[in-house]
C-alpha cells in the first residue's frame, strides 16, 4: 500500500489552499474532503465483507462527486482485505483516475480522529498546517449561514473556538511526537502565505513528492463555483485578509487568549496582553467543550453503526448496476 499523506489543520487554517497546491504535483492526488473514514471504520472492522462494504460505498455522494465507480474500487478489495486497506482502495482508485501514483487526504474533521488514522494507516505521513487561532476564529465565525452544516457542537464564539483550536492543535502535535519527524511535519500558514515556494518545496522534500513551479500557479485554475467560502483560491495568496489585531475586539481577544494563550505563546505568536494562568472559568470551558464534542462523536457513532444509517442513505442511482454485479 502506498504511503498516504494527510494534510492536518483546524478548520479555516489554510488547508484547502495547501491541498490544492500539493494536488498539482504529479506525484499525488488529494481530493476534496472525504468525511467517510470514521463512518466506514465504525461500520467495518477487521476483515471487510466486500459486498457489504461496496453496498455502503454506493450510498456516498462524495464518491459520485469524485467520479469513481464501484468496479474501480471493488477490483482492489480481496477476501482478506482489512478496514484500513479497503478505505485506502477508495483513495487509490481516485489517484489512479487522476494518473497519480499516490494518494492523500485533507479533511479538518479528522483532527478529532487522529488515533483512528494512526491505526488504519500505520505508515502515513502528516503535514500539520497551523494558523494563528485568532485569525482562524475570525474566518470560521464570520462565514455566512448556509456555507456549511452547523451542529450543536459547532463553536459560536471566539472562546468556544479557542477550546477547539487548542484541543485539536495540541492533539496533532502529540501525534507528531509519537510518529517522529520522518512522518510528521509542522508548517505555519503565515509562512506559507509569505513564502509559498520555499514552504511547498520543504513539504515536497519531506513527503518525497516531485516539486514543480507550476504547483504554485493555482489561482483561477480551481473550480470554486459551488464553494462560496473558497473564493480566495481565485487569487494569489494575500496577507492580512484576517487580522485579529484589527478585526477582533478586546473582549473577544482576551476570551480567546485566556483559553489558548499558552499554546499561542509556545508556537511563537504574540499575545495582546501578558500571559496569565488559566482560571477556573477557562478550565471549565475546556472541560465543557471536550464533553460536548465527546457526546457529539458518540451520538454520530451510534447512528452510523445502526440500521438507521442505511435507511437514511439509500443507494445512489449511479451505483445501482455495479452493485447488482457484486
Amino acid at each position: 500500500m502506498k504511503v498516504p499523506l494527510f494534510v492536518l489543520g483546524v478548520s479555516r487554517s489554510g488547508t484547502t489552499l495547501l491541498r490544492v497546491v500539493l494536488d498539482r504535483s504529479p506525484g499525488i492526488a488529494i481530493p476534496d474532503e472525504s468525511f467517510f473514514i470514521p463512518l466506514l471504520a465504525r461500520r467495518h472492522r477487521g476483515k471487510v465483507d466486500r459486498a457489504r462494504f461496496l453496498d455502503d460505498l454506493s450510498r456516498l455522494q462524495v464518491l459520485a462527486a469524485w467520479g469513481l465507480s464501484l468496479d474501480d474500487i471493488g477490483a482492489r478489495i480481496r477476501p482478506e482485505t482489512r478496514t484500513g486497506e479497503a478505505i485506502a482502495a477508495i483513495f487509490a482508485a481516485y489517484a489512479a483516475s487522476e494518473g497519480k501514483p499516490r494518494w492523500g487526504d485533507k479533511t479538518p474533521m479528522y483532527m478529532r480522529h487522529l488515533p483512528l488514522l494512526e491505526r488504519l494507516f500505520p505508515s502515513a505521513q502528516y503535514v500539520h498546517l497551523i494558523r494563528d487561532g485568532r485569525d482562524a476564529a475570525l474566518s470560521l465565525l464570520r462565514m455566512p449561514e448556509g456555507t456549511f452544516t452547523r451542529t450543536w457542537a459547532h463553536p459560536d464564539t471566539p472562546a468556544d473556538f479557542a477550546c477547539l483550536w487548542r484541543t485539536e492543535v495540541a492533539a496533532a502535535r502529540a501525534l507528531g511526537r509519537r510518529v517522529g519527524s520522518s512522518r510528521y511535519l509542522e508548517v505555519r500558514y503565515e509562512d506559507l502565505i509569505d513564502g509559498m515556494e520555499a514552504v511547498v518545496e520543504r513539504i515536497c522534500k519531506f513527503a518525497r513528492l516531485p516539486y514543480e513551479p507550476s504547483m504554485l500557479d493555482y489561482a483561477g485554475a480551481v473550480d470554486v463555483s459551488q464553494k462560496p467560502h473558497q473564493q480566495r483560491l481565485l487569487q494569489p495568496p494575500t496577507q492580512g485578509v484576517r487580522d485579529w489585531r484589527t478585526q477582533m475586539n478586546g473582549e473577544e481577544t482576551r476570551a480567546f487568549e485566556a483559553i489558548a494563550g499558552d499554546l499561542l505563546t509556545a508556537l511563537g505568536y504574540d499575545l495582546a496582553e501578558p500571559l496569565t494562568p488559566s482560571g477556573q472559568h477557562e478550565k471549565l470551558a475546556l472541560a465543557r467543550y471536550r464533553a460536548t464534542i465527546g457526546a457529539w462523536n458518540a451520538a454520530v457513532s451510534a447512528m452510523q453503526r445502526s440500521p438507521l444509517w442505511r435507511r437514511r442513505h439509500p443507494p445512489l442511482t449511479k451505483f445501482a448496476e455495479p452493485l447488482a454485479r457484486v
